[in-house]
C-alpha cells in the first residue's frame, strides 16, 4: 500500500479516541485520567515490535500506523483504544495535504 492510497473498506477496527483530563481524587487533589472523545474507524497497521527490561520485569514494545479520517482536534497526550489494548499517540501526519485521512503514529506495550 502506498503511503496515500488507502481504501476506506480497510477501515475496519472500532476505536474510541481518549483524552487526558484531570479527575478530582477526592480529598482536594487530582489524578489524571482519560476520558472518550469519539468513537472511529480505522486500520491498524503494525510497524515495529521489540522488547526490553524496566525495573526487572520484561516488556515489549510495539509500534503501530493507525488510519483514521482527517479531524482537526487531535493533541499531543490523546490515546486511542481498542478493548483492553492501548495505543499512546506520538505524531500524526495528513498523507498527501488534501484532509482526508490522518495517518496516527503510535506505541503499544504489553507484558
Amino acid at each position: 500500500m502506498r503511503a496515500t492510497t488507502l481504501d476506506p473498506g480497510q477501515m475496519s477496527a472500532r476505536l474510541e479516541l481518549e483524552t487526558r483530563e484531570e479527575v478530582s481524587d477526592g480529598q482536594g487533589g487530582g489524578v489524571t485520567g482519560f476520558a472518550v472523545v469519539t468513537s472511529l474507524w480505522a486500520r491498524i497497521v503494525p510497524v515495529s515490535a521489540r522488547d526490553e527490561e524496566r525495573a526487572d520485569e520484561e516488556v515489549f514494545a510495539v509500534t503501530h500506523r493507525i488510519w483514521i479520517r482527517f479531524r482537526e482536534d487531535l493533541v499531543a497526550g490523546m490515546r486511542f483504544r481498542k478493548g483492553g489494548r492501548l495505543f499512546a499517540l506520538r505524531a500524526w501526519y495528513d498523507p498527501d495535504e488534501t484532509r482526508r485521512y490522518l495517518v496516527c503514529q503510535c506505541a503499544e506495550e504489553g507484558r
